[in-house]
């Protein structure tokens, strides 16, 4: 979108491919610099916030993930500490596991050395105590990060959608206006 209006703070141009909004000051040189009528503006405006629509969704999704996926990895850590702290101890842990969805089996794990971790993609590999911890607090720390940035970035789409929100509304009732100017003349 073309940059229209004096705004006190500096506008970002985008933020990782999700465009700003320009907050419109004066519709009438907003139209003029655009080179666009009324309707055509109000169209551009919908289609833009439509895109800003399909964004938000798309970031709630991978938010939605993310808040899923941290707990599980929480989870994972617990229970490597868990036969890190048994080991040597000679005492046998029980613990129940999903085989598949809704089928459980118990199982007794005496000392280990190693864990298996399902990384994806119907992969699991073998992995040293030490190792899966390490890697475990790697994806954690990732995923929490991720976690913060898409926050962000959902934030800084919420304030676009805003401002278009509130540029339809100006276009809108100026657009009015200037009907209303034009039958009293």
């Amino acid at each position: 979108m073309a940059s229209s209006s004096s705004s006190p703070a500096p506008m970002i141009a985008e933020r990782r491919g999700i465009p700003a909004a320009t907050f419109v000051e004066d519709v009438e040189t907003y139209l003029t610099q655009l080179g666009l009528d009324v309707n055509s503006s109000l169209s551009f405006l919908q289609e833009r916030l439509q895109q800003y629509r399909l964004v938000e969704m798309k970031l709630l999704a991978q938010q939605r993930d993310l808040q899923a996926k941290i707990p599980d990895i929480e989870k994972c850590l617990d229970i490597v500490a868990t036969l890190q702290a048994k080991k040597g101890t000679g005492e046998a842990l029980t613990a129940d596991f999903e085989v598949s969805e809704g089928i459980y089996s118990r199982a007794s794990i005496k000392d280990t050395d190693s864990v298996c971790l399902w990384l994806g993609a119907n992969v699991m590999l073998e992995y040293s105590c030490e190792e899966a911890n390490a890697l475990l607090q790697k994806n954690l720390e990732n995923a929490k990060a991720s976690l913060e940035v898409l926050v962000a970035d959902l934030q800084f789409l919420r304030d676009q959608v805003t401002i278009t929100q509130v540029t339809i509304a100006r276009v809108y009732n100026w657009d009015v206006h200037q009907r209303r100017i034009k039958q009293s003349a």
